[in-house]
């Protein structure tokens, strides 16, 4: 399963289009491929009570993910 959350709209006459985050779940993980929020959506659900192994920072690279409190794969 994939899940985007995008925004639309016009600005000056021009379109606005853009990914503000990407998820997908994966082998019963949350995988994050793109965080462009503030607050950084990892730790807002880790806050809710998902667990970090079950967490997958797909925008780092997995040599990177290894040396993150969150999963690997």
């Amino acid at each position: 399963d994939h899940y985007q959350v995008v925004y639309t709209g016009w600005k000056n006459r021009q379109s606005m289009y853009g990914c503000v985050l990407h998820m997908s779940i994966k082998n019963s993980k949350i995988w994050i491929h793109h965080d462009g929020t503030e607050i950084g959506f990892a730790n807002e659900i880790v806050k809710l009570g998902v667990p970090k192994t079950d967490i997958v920072l797909a925008f780092q690279e997995p040599f990177v993910r290894q040396y993150t409190d969150f999963a690997v794969n």
